[in-house]
């Protein structure tokens, strides 16, 4: 096949082509600036040039003679870098130098902050007068080559390469809740008591604010693993996204569960919560209203405080106004107006469930109260995970 361009035999139209490359890429705008100046100076003079642009005569002459030796192309005119031919040195003592090295071999990617009192130290045991600042420590590291270190491995032919960060989905910039069950964002509460540490997980559905919680002793990502399995059993949507931080306890074992329901799961950047901010919002208020004031029965009787924590999630759910709705509106309230909830109730279940009944689900059984029809009970018979688990939709 041959190749033929349209603009064979316009006449100057390779040195049109080449002007507007010059123009666009290799002509600043100060150099247009003071072709504009010399324009004018030679139009109108000496006087009318230095008096518009104040620039003085010997600076026209040189920008004139600079033009001149360009053949008059503009781009003689950009400005020349003023970095000076001979910089200063910073000169320390070779002592200093070798223990920033091996500081930093032994540390790796220690900061300058945290270098200089191991530094100072140094210098006072060596007898060497002065130690160099932190941020001169910066610019000695970087002097140095920056001295970072990233792990390695050996590939299968022998090289040795870089161990690249485990890449993650991030949460894309258009993410926005549209139904329920579209999007629920996962997230874990810690408190610690005499070095004892006890968590509470929490779930909630960022379009309806439906919320999930349960504490329990774990926060392993078997333990959300369970605790999630059990919330796509009784949540009336199909849930489609799942957003979380890059916390160990939404790897492995939850990762693998979200695959296998073919789930999104989203992970938000390093130190963004406002990324995470309807979950991130919903433990600070769970925490002011009742975690708060019944941290004792925490630590000591966990089953007690789930049993407690029933009630208020039934509260939050079914009683309270949110604000996202205009204090009008309670998260069951949306959640059982949307047609697809509607839709989804059997043919007899039409006014509620009307009676109670009794699923078994391996080793999880569920519970439905008649006086509360959207209420669930679950009590986990693997006390190794959790005990109660008692949850609201």
């Amino acid at each position: 096949m041959k190749i033929h361009c349209k603009y064979t035999g316009i006449r100057g139209f390779v040195t049109v082509y080449n002007r507007a490359v010059r123009y666009a890429y290799m002509i600043t705008a100060e150099a247009k600036r003071r072709l504009k100046i010399l324009n004018h100076w030679s139009r109108y003079g000496l006087e009318s040039a230095t008096d518009a642009f104040e620039i003085s005569e010997r600076t026209l002459w040189y920008w004139k003679s600079k033009l001149d030796k360009g053949e008059g192309k503009p781009e003689a005119l950009n400005p020349e870098k003023r970095t000076p031919q001979r910089k200063r040195k910073r000169i320390w003592d070779a002592r200093i130098l070798e223990e920033i090295k091996k500081l930093r071999e032994k540390h790796p990617n220690l900061g300058a902050e945290k270098i200089y009192p191991l530094l100072l130290d140094f210098a006072d045991a060596e007898g060497i007068g002065k130690c160099p600042s932190s941020s001169t420590i910066e610019r000695l590291i970087a002097d140095m080559g920056g001295l970072r270190i990233s792990p390695r491995k050996i590939s299968h032919f022998g090289k040795v390469k870089k161990v690249n960060r485990q890449k993650v989905l991030r949460k894309p910039k258009d993410l926005v809740a549209r139904y329920p069950g579209h999007v629920l964002a996962l997230d874990t509460i810690e408190k610690q008591r005499n070095g004892r540490r006890m968590y509470i997980l929490t779930v909630i559905d960022i379009f309806t604010r439906t919320t999930f919680a349960i504490g329990t002793k774990s926060h392993s990502s078997k333990t959300f693993a369970h605790f999630f399995f059990l919330i796509m059993q009784l949540f009336p949507d199909e849930i489609k996204n799942v957003l979380t931080d890059n916390g160990s306890e939404f790897k492995k074992s939850l990762d693998q569960l979200l695959k296998r329901e073919n789930i999104i799961h989203y992970h938000t950047y390093p130190k963004t919560p406002k990324m995470n901010a309807h979950c991130e919002s919903f433990n600070g208020t769970i925490q002011d209203e009742f975690v708060d004031y019944h941290a004792n029965l925490l630590f000591d009787d966990i089953t007690s405080f789930n049993e407690k924590m029933k009630e208020y999630l039934e509260f939050y759910n079914t009683k309270r106004v949110h604000w996202a709705f205009g204090n009008k509106l309670t998260p069951l309230e949306v959640l059982s107006g949307s047609d697809y909830y509607v839709s989804k109730l059997p043919v007899e279940c039409k006014n509620g469930w009307g009676h109670a009944k009794i699923c078994k689900m391996g080793q999880i059984q569920v519970v439905w109260w008649s006086s509360y029809p959207h209420i669930f009970y679950v009590r986990y018979f693997r006390k190794d995970i959790i005990n109660v688990l008692v949850d609201t939709l």
